[in-house]
């Protein structure tokens, strides 16, 4: 097919640096090479990624299915965000042994602390399967048969094509369906706590800083991958060993400059950069707001809490950044849209887009895609909306009504699957949700639940709304829920779970947690969900058509492929920005502006006086630069959601960074990335070390590394 042929071409044309991206590794000979010798590379694309011989990505694992991570001793020592492994470190602390207030140092190997289910998938070989996925499809008429037909394929060939037995076959696809690639994968299962610092500083400037520059956090945690005694993937053992890793990254002690190449390797999450305008302009004006506000509720109750009683604090902590992040991201995401007059650029693409349909006579393929997206989008609406609001409400931000929802699953598997399957999930929710009521205060959800609901009963689409919601005093509802429910304890829902299957059902459905969540699921899986399915395969494809018209149509530019969770290089240069005028930022921050935010006994921008005295005495040992300490830097590397613990290198490969954020005014890059404010946010690898040694004294993770002075060709053991 032309489109499919297009694909080389769209990776070898010259264009513009700095213009965002995120390549695949495999595809990176050509014109993406000699893009990042101009900005000032020294390796190779097989440097990068190569299958005959180690090479950057083996080094580069994804942390738990939503992060970056990266080796970084011959040992399998891991470094990755402390955000990414705060879960981790909140499982292992108490009020006894804070470790989210403390910190934590494993000096000897037999310290360091298992984290059951936590696991990390190292790429081994990519290869492009788009071919034999789309087998059959073309000549099918029905997009739901096309999609089944794609599945059936993708199954198909996971199952047969070549690996070794502990490796897996995972398929994804790109440009919207118009391309599949296979990685062939192997997972870590046995990975181990080997340092955090405390929250003081690895999460300095909390939810206050979140998604702003300029950035003061040392945000970065320590693992350690274990395997079994022939280096491959096992559960957890005390007879398993420390990982040999095919490779691992020097670290690189000479620092950075504005201008200086980076590369950030890593998992990006998702992006929709080739969205039409309607569909960002319903993100920004509709979609974004509900979730921002719904968000921002719930964070205020929390937080109210979580100032006044430490053992919420610690309860809520992991949930609370979670909530956060994304509720700021959004905020973000809006006035980048406007700032960047996103919605006016598209447009004016849109414009050329529909000129080059005509000049090319694709008036039957392609010629109405831009007016049924304008359709499609403005029938969804509705739906999308009342989906946010279900979603946001039950699902994420109110625990009661989430733990409820896995009930009136329970009871709809009863309904389809019977009492077998019934009967195995009732088992796994009575010894599984242990894990969920040990973080779970009913105060704390009870007034959350009654600011959500009155934004539910006020704001979602009047059609899609319950009779149990309508015309309700919310004050008394919640009252009558959260003092009548068993779902608000532990003892509660295993006494719900105790007895045959019809008195389980009969005694579910007189809880009144369990009774509203019933009336508001049924609504939204019945009148919601269905629709909003339909025209959402709609819309799927015409995205599909309006890429492939895209690839074809666009000769003389490249188009990298949406972030889809897989391995991806987004290339660049430290650089600073202006957000608006008169104002310009500068692209590195240090350990003076720590002491500026401080604030004593805040839980943001509090200073331990062990990091105090180091900056006052100016101990920064190995790690300073001219009588400072570098903190973060930042550069034009284009990151999302998974390239949190991203490896930033520099042009030789050494680590020069962790990324963990970018600028607010430019999280608006998953759908539109303009070049003069999108930044990516990195802790530099100097302050990470200087955690490490001047404030942790773990001098025997330090002696792991390959220290390196890559501008003087100079090797560095240790640290004085």
């Amino acid at each position: 097919m032309k489109f499919l042929k297009l694909f080389l071409l769209l990776f070898v044309i010259q264009t513009q640096a700095q213009q965002g991206g995120m390549w695949i590794p495999s595809l990176l000979e050509g014109m993406n090479e000699k893009e990042m010798k101009s900005l000032g590379m020294k390796m190779t694309a097989k440097d990068i990624y190569d299958t005959n011989k180690s090479s950057l990505k083996d080094a580069v694992p994804q942390f738990n299915g939503g992060c970056t991570s990266e080796v970084i001793s011959p040992k399998g020592l891991l470094l990755t965000n402390h955000h990414c492994g705060y879960g981790q470190i909140q499982s292992h602390s108490s009020t006894e042994h804070d470790y989210l207030a403390n910190g934590f140092w494993a000096y000897k190997m037999e310290d360091e602390l298992p984290n059951k289910d936590l696991v990390v998938t190292f790429i081994v070989k990519i290869e492009d399967v788009t071919k034999q996925v789309l087998e059959g499809v073309n000549t099918l008429s029905n997009e739901a048969e096309k999609q089944k037909k794609i599945q059936e394929n993708i199954s198909a060939l996971s199952n047969s094509f070549p690996k070794e037995a502990w490796q897996e076959n995972k398929i994804r696809t790109f440009y919207d369906g118009n391309q599949y690639l296979l990685f062939v994968t192997e997972t870590f299962k046995d990975v181990r706590l080997v340092g955090a610092p405390p929250t003081s500083i690895g999460k300095f400037g909390s939810d206050t800083d979140n998604w702003v520059w300029p950035r003061h956090t040392g945000d970065f945690s320590l693992f350690r991958i274990y395997a079994d005694k022939n280096n491959r993937p096992a559960a957890y053992s005390k007879d398993n060993v420390p990982y040999t890793p095919k490779h691992f990254l020097p670290v690189s002690l000479d620092g950075i400059a504005e201008d200086d190449f980076t590369l950030v390797f890593g998992y990006p999450g998702k992006t929709n950069e080739n969205l039409p305008s309607v569909a960002i302009n319903q993100i920004a004006n509709e979609l974004n707001p509900a979730k921002i506000e719904i968000r921002e509720q719930a964070l205020k109750v929390a937080d109210g809490f979580m100032r006044k009683d430490n053992a919420i604090k610690i309860q809520y902590a992991s949930k609370y950044a979670g909530t956060a992040n994304y509720w700021k991201k959004w905020q973000g995401e809006t006035l980048g849209i406007k700032k960047s007059n996103a919605i006016a650029v598209k447009k004016e693409a849109e414009k050329k887009f529909q000129e080059k349909v005509s000049k090319a006579k694709k008036e039957k393929e392609y010629g109405s895609i831009l007016n049924d997206f304008e359709k499609k989008y403005t029938e969804i609406a509705p739906y999308a909306l009342a989906r946010d609001y279900f979603n946001e409400t039950v699902q994420r931000n109110t625990e009661l009504l989430s733990v409820a929802y896995k009930f009136y699953q329970l009871e709809q598997l009863y309904n389809t699957k019977g009492e077998q399957a019934f009967t195995d999930r009732k088992n796994n929710l009575y010894n599984g949700l242990g894990d969920f009521y040990k973080d779970f205060s009913a105060k704390v959800d009870e007034k959350v639940f009654e600011q959500l609901i009155a934004l539910y009963v006020t704001k979602v689409p009047k059609q899609f709304l319950p009779n149990t919601l309508n015309n309700i005093d919310v004050n008394q509802v919640t009252k009558a829920i959260y003092s009548g429910s068993k779902l608000t304890s532990y003892s509660g829902s295993k006494e719900l779970l105790t007895g045959d299957t019809k008195t389980v059902l009969e005694n579910i459905n007189r809880d009144p947690a369990f009774v509203l969540v019933k009336s508001m699921a049924d609504m939204y899986l019945k009148e919601v969900n269905p629709t909003y399915e339909v025209l959402n395969l709609k819309t799927t494809e015409l995205q599909r058509n309006y890429m492939k018209a895209q690839l074809e149509l666009s000769e003389n530019s490249r188009i990298f492929p949406d972030a889809n969770s897989t391995l991806r290089v987004t290339y660049g240069k430290v650089k600073g920005y202006e957000p608006k005028d008169g104002v310009y930022y500068n692209p590195i921050t240090y350990l003076d502006g720590v002491m500026e935010k401080y604030i004593p006994g805040d839980y943001e921008f509090d200073v331990s006086p062990k990091l105090i005295d180091l900056y006052k005495n100016k101990d920064f040992g190995n790690y300073g630069e001219n009588g400072k300490m570098p903190v973060c830097f930042i550069g034009t590397n284009h990151t999302t959601g998974g390239n949190s613990g991203s490896p930033a290198l520099d042009a030789k490969g050494n680590l020069i960074g962790l990324n963990f954020d970018r600028v607010w005014e430019g999280t608006m890059s998953d759908i539109y990335y303009d070049p003069s404010i999108c930044r990516n946010i990195m802790v530099d690898i100097r302050y990470v070390l200087f955690i490490m040694d001047k404030y942790a004294g773990a001098k025997n993770l330090i002696e792991e590394l390959q220290l390196v002075h890559p501008k003087k060709t100079k090797k560095v053991n240790v640290s004085n």
